[in-house]
């Protein structure tokens, strides 16, 4: 779960830093701005950024539930892009979206599996009072 959640949060990155907003300067006929793009969702990636050691440790259960929750943030913005573009824009420039969309539903996925075979967050041992 770990090496699965590594690469996709790579690929995840990757693919919004670079790939989206060159894809969307070919597919789009107004041509935005590759650098502007970039700089845009470099800055959109800040926490993501910020969170990435953790993703590709994988090993503390409250860090990766934050990360999650911050995930599931991305994923939930990504959905309203998504669903703006459907309205309104080509089938390839969706197709982009779509694919971006995905990537965050299986780092959700893999981060919630992996969550759940983790050592238990509140498995704490209680000791008898001793009188």
């Amino acid at each position: 779960m770990r090496q699965r959640l590594q690469v996709t949060w790579g690929m995840w990155l990757l693919y919004r830093l670079l790939a989206l907003p060159i894809l969307i300067n070919i597919i789009n006929p107004s041509s935005p701005d590759i650098i502007g793009g970039i700089a845009w969702y470099g800055l959109w990636l800040l926490p993501a950024f910020i969170f990435t050691p953790v993703m590709l440790r994988g090993r503390s259960p409250y860090m990766l539930l934050i990360g999650s929750m911050l995930t599931l943030v991305y994923l939930g913005a990504s959905g309203v892009v998504l669903f703006t573009r459907v309205y309104g824009s080509s089938f390839a420039e969706i197709l982009v979206y779509t694919i971006d969309f995905g990537l965050l539903l299986l780092i959700n996925t893999w981060l919630f599996l992996l969550l759940k075979r983790l050592p238990s967050m509140n498995n704490v041992v209680k000791q008898p009072r001793s009188r």
